[in-house]
């Protein structure tokens, strides 16, 4: 059986994707030893490394607001429903351009008997946010699974999840009100949620992730320390200044920080 990472990159006016995913895949080889396949609509500079490369049209773009930047941003995030019918592999792991592999524990997903599987749980790494208003959604506090890290295989069960993914994110005015979703821009996650609801018959039993997604969120200083070895500072309650360190996976929500890293690492 055929199996990879699939990334998909589309850079916007303040972020640069493809670079993060440039430097996502030298992690994925290093950790994983997986080849990479990188989805994005630009010319691939010479000096980036991908397995493979798939050109496919970004869908319109939203509107998101970027707190570490300070800036609102197109967002083209419309895809990833496609993940299915673009892999080229047998069992994908479908990864975000933000999402750090610093350990090989992923390989665990390639060895679980699971059609698809995501994170159900995020958490802040700093313990200063509870993430109860992010792992919930919507008028009927939906649980919420995130979209950072998916694993699938080719199936029925998979095609339907994202056949329904693409269905929510083509009616997504209809979904947004028939879930009371107060935003008003589409995500992947909430997408995502809505369709395992959907094909495992409402009854919010289904397989997961067995940890919860370790995150650094837009009001924390990320750096990189060393090989695989990253700092997060943080103010504590009482405005007093702390870190921590990270040796682990974790997903940047910081896109700024962490594009400060990649680029002092070319």
């Amino acid at each position: 059986m055929t199996t990879g990472v699939l990334i998909f990159a589309y850079n916007n006016e303040h972020i640069d994707y493809l670079a993060l995913a440039n430097w996502s895949a030298a992690n994925i080889r290093k950790h994983l030893n997986l080849p990479v396949c990188v989805v994005t609509d630009i010319k691939i500079p010479s000096h980036y490394k991908f397995e493979q490369t798939i050109y496919a049209q970004s869908q319109s773009a939203s509107q998101r607001w970027f707190a570490d930047i300070d800036k609102t941003v197109s967002w083209y995030n419309g895809n990833r429903v496609d993940a299915y019918e673009l892999s080229p592999w047998e069992k994908t792991l479908v990864l975000d351009a933000d999402y750090v592999v610093a350990s090989d524990q992923l390989k665990v997903l390639l060895n679980i008997n699971q059609d698809f599987i995501a994170h159900k749980t995020s958490y802040d790494v700093t313990a200063l946010d509870t993430f109860d208003s992010i792992n919930n959604f919507g008028r009927f506090n939906m649980p919420m699974w995130w979209a950072t890290v998916m694993m699938f295989r080719r199936s029925t069960t998979a095609k339907l999840i994202f056949d329904s993914m693409q269905m929510i994110r083509d009616n997504w005015s209809h979904y947004r009100n028939l879930f009371g979703i107060g935003q008003s821009t589409y995500r992947n996650d909430y997408a995502l949620s809505i369709a395992l609801n959907i094909v495992h018959g409402h009854t919010f039993d289904y397989p997961s992730i067995p940890w919860s997604l370790a995150t650094v969120t837009h009001s924390h200083k990320l750096t990189q320390v060393d090989k695989d070895q990253y700092r997060v500072e943080f103010l504590t309650p009482d405005q007093k200044l702390k870190w921590i360190s990270l040796s682990g996976d974790f997903h940047a929500m910081g896109k700024g920080n962490l594009g400060e890293i990649v680029d002092n690492t070319i």
